[in-house]
């Protein structure tokens, strides 16, 4: 390019209202190799602390400008190539800011099929059309001025007219102002209208609220939009757009306006009109249709992201001996326990429901099980027949407590057999549980279980460490969102994908016993490293120190500094190789300790108790001045010695665990419950009470700003009960109801 751009630091930190430093600093990490996890953890003097968000902000908008300014340098090539480069043209396409604006730019002289307006110029045309353009006042009339152009091609002065607004069609339709008007118009002011296309294929009236529907563009939701857009990819509903002719009409006569002294307006009028309904509209409308999407999408993915981030962040329940359920009708209820590390116990396959209906042989089972294995705690998948299952889980902990247990169906005698200390259940998400048994993982793991078996194991494993267990599916089989098909596939596994990486590092992996799906996601490593990282375990035994990983096939000084912060070493040779403190701050943390009179084997109140009498005896930024390290890095440093390796999910509340099962005739109007947050959506979020159907948290009923995350434990209290429906709303408490109905969304 041969004009110099404002530098991206600058563009970036002046749209994003980030330090300029910050930034560059930002950048120049990223472009050297440095993942967005070790810069967010340990770069934070030389970005001044910016958050991961703020930098993965910076990251998009670096991509984003980047292919921007790559998209403007073809441009410039192409018309400079086809010799129509002016200073003026070269100046406003160095201006545009957006990939619109230089498309609008770029119109006129983009390489076209034949087109009306392409023929009527090989026609010899141009020249008239320029004429209709010019409005002059003065000279001759139209249709005598056409007569210099007729020839075989064009035998009459009406087809030369008709071809020369061809072309003034076209330009008026190209012209770049011209569009930035009509859609800045249209994306305020223009109704998107929606009817049903008949004989279109909807048995379960999944569009019936679409059927007959209007609404401004700007007042559109995106859920509507993706739902739209999913119903008239099925053909089942028919989409236009109206754009009010004052919009369109006036855009086009403020840059090319008529003028009432000339005996050419007419025929401008008449361009105006053809360019508007024939090329302009449509054109426009494509591009609200996209512009609509491509947000509606950006929203679905922020929700997904946010939804997936919840569900990967909720707490580990350790030291419990899980007997996971995958529940089923016909083929039966998978069940596998699992101990405290999850080890494979025992499998089995019970058929307490329909057609079968073998409850009391399966209660016999799952006690018996629960007995000879000790299993404190019962995971059942939330699909098919998850609450009839749950009620069995619930009627088998009652059986348990009082000591007896059903075993014969003739007689049905009682034998006392001894209780499972605090047996507890709850509902897991399954969701991905059947796409990871078949994956070549599981069968990795699992070689000697069933498909289907795999799928409890996993339903097991997930409640004792979610974050270990799902970063073996792919997130986007994860299924927290809206219309997760619907969206731009890259642009969801990006996000997704991201967000694994950040929760994963900000928990940190244990190296030695990390499978190779949760190591992928450390910053630096990626699955070939991953893998070679297990085999070399394999081979060589436990990693003893961080420094041993160096040994490791691919891993090399760039990978090392990046992936070992993350990377920890439970009981090994250096006692920080458990903490979040990263290699090249080992000297550092060593003299802070010296200083304070301490080691990593101290107990805990003590190294407490002495970095805070160093603190009070000299100010941080002193003591990071003395000790050769930034102030950021310090106060990290301190809290890794009190608490190293620290996991942020204890912070969190634990699932909610129940022994007995509510039925909607237990609901009263006003009753409070606990819940967990089970999907956050648009019009509200879905909350499980413990009944067979999740209620509904409206939106209308989330105080303002309260921001509720997949997990999230809350107290709501029963608003609306329609028992016909299987529906449940639930209000905020100390919240006044609004009037709203179950479904609206």
């Amino acid at each position: 390019m041969s004009r110099p751009v404002h530098s991206y630091p600058t563009r970036i930190a002046a749209r994003l209202q980030l330090p300029e430093r910050g930034v560059a600093a930002v950048i120049d990490l990223l472009d050297g190799g440095a993942t967005l996890p070790f810069i967010a953890r340990y770069r934070k003097e030389m970005t001044g602390s910016l958050d991961e968000e703020q930098i993965r902000a910076v990251e998009q908008m670096l991509a984003s400008l980047r292919a921007l300014d790559e998209r403007r340098a073809a441009i410039l090539a192409s018309i400079g190539e086809q010799e129509k480069l002016t200073p003026e043209l070269e100046a406003q396409i160095f201006a545009a800011e957006t990939l619109t604006a230089l498309e609008d730019l770029y119109q006129p002289y983009r390489p076209k099929r034949r087109t009306r307006a392409s023929i009527a110029r090989e026609r010899g045309l141009q020249p008239l059309a320029d004429l209709i353009l010019a409005q002059p006042r003065k000279g001759d009339r139209p249709e005598a001025a056409a007569q210099a152009f007729l020839s075989d091609d064009v035998p009459t002065v009406d087809d030369a007219l008709a071809g020369a607004r061809d072309i003034v069609a076209e330009v008026i339709s190209d012209h770049a102002e011209v569009r930035r008007q009509t859609r800045e118009k249209a994306m305020r002011f223009a109704t998107l209208t929606v009817t049903r296309i008949d004989g279109g294929a909807d048995e379960k009236g999944v569009y019936t609220l679409y059927y007959d529907f209007a609404a401004r563009l700007d007042r559109l939701k995106p859920y509507q939009v993706l739902a739209i857009n999913r119903g008239e990819a099925q053909k089942v509903l028919r989409v236009a757009i109206d754009i009010p002719e004052r919009d369109w009409r006036q855009a086009m006569q403020n840059v090319f306006p008529d003028h009432p002294l000339s005996a050419w307006a007419e025929q401008l009028k008449l361009a105006i009109e053809d360019s508007a309904k024939r090329l302009l509209l449509p054109a426009i409308e494509r591009d609200v249709r996209a512009a609509l999407t491509e947000q509606a999408e950006s929203h679905a993915i922020h929700v997904f992201a946010a939804n997936l981030r919840g569900l990967l962040t909720q707490p580990p329940l350790a030291d419990h001996v899980v007997m996971g359920i995958d529940p089923g009708y016909r083929t039966g209820c998978k069940v596998a326990v699992v101990d405290a590390s999850g080890k494979v116990l025992e499998t089995t396959t019970i058929y307490p429901h329909q057609p079968q209906n073998q409850r009391r042989e399966s209660l016999v089972v799952l006690a018996d099980l629960a007995q000879r294995h000790g299993v404190t705690l019962i995971s059942i998948g939330n699909g098919t027949a998850s609450r009839e299952t749950e009620q069995l889980a619930a009627e088998l902990i009652k059986r348990l407590e009082n000591r007896t247990v059903e075993i014969g169906s003739s007689n049905n005698r009682q034998s006392p057999i001894s209780p499972s200390p605090n047996l507890h259940y709850l509902i897991a998400n399954e969701a991905g549980a059947s796409v990871y048994s078949a994956s070549p993982l599981a069968r990795a793991e699992l070689p000697d279980l069933d498909v289907s078996m795999r799928g409890a194991v996993s339903i097991a494993r997930r409640v004792q460490d979610p974050l270990a267990e799902l970063v073996k599916i792919d997130p986007k089989s994860i299924g927290v969102g809206l219309y997760q098909h619907d969206v731009n596939q890259k642009a969801l596994a990006a996000a997704l994908d991201g967000v694994v990486e950040s929760v994963v590092n900000q928990v940190g992996v244990d190296v030695n016993t990390a499978s190779p799906a949760l190591l992928t996601y450390v910053a630096g490593i990626g699955p070939k490293l991953a893998g070679n990282i297990v085999a070399h375990r394999n081979e060589h035994g436990a990693f003893a120190t961080r420094a041993a990983l160096k040994k490791v096939a691919g891993l090399g000084p760039k990978a090392f500094e990046q992936s070992a912060g993350f990377l920890r070493i439970r009981d090994g040779e250096e006692p920080l190789d458990a903490s979040a403190i990263h290699p090249e701050s080992y000297a550092v943390a060593r003299k802070a300790l010296k200083l304070a009179g301490i080691d990593m084997r101290t107990p805990v109140e003590e190294r407490q108790a002495a970095l805070e009498s160093l603190r009070q005896r000299q100010p941080l930024a002193a003591l990071a001045t003395q000790l050769g390290c930034g102030e950021p890095t310090l106060a990290d440093i301190f809290e890794q010695i009190v608490r190293p390796g620290r996991d942020p999910r204890e912070d969190a509340p634990p699932p909610i665990l129940r022994s007995d099962v509510l039925s909607m005739d237990d609901l009263v109007i006003g009753m409070k419950l606990q819940g967990t947050v089970r999907n956050v959506v648009d019009f509200g979020a879905f909350v499980d009470i413990g009944v067979k159907q999740d209620g509904l948290l409206h939106r209308s009923q989330i105080p303002y700003g309260e921001r509720l995350g997949v997990g999230d434990i809350i107290e709501v209290e029963i608003a609306v009960v329609d028992k016909e429906r299987g529906r449940i709303g639930l209000g905020w408490p100390g919240k006044r109801a609004v009037d709203w109905r179950i479904g609206d969304s």
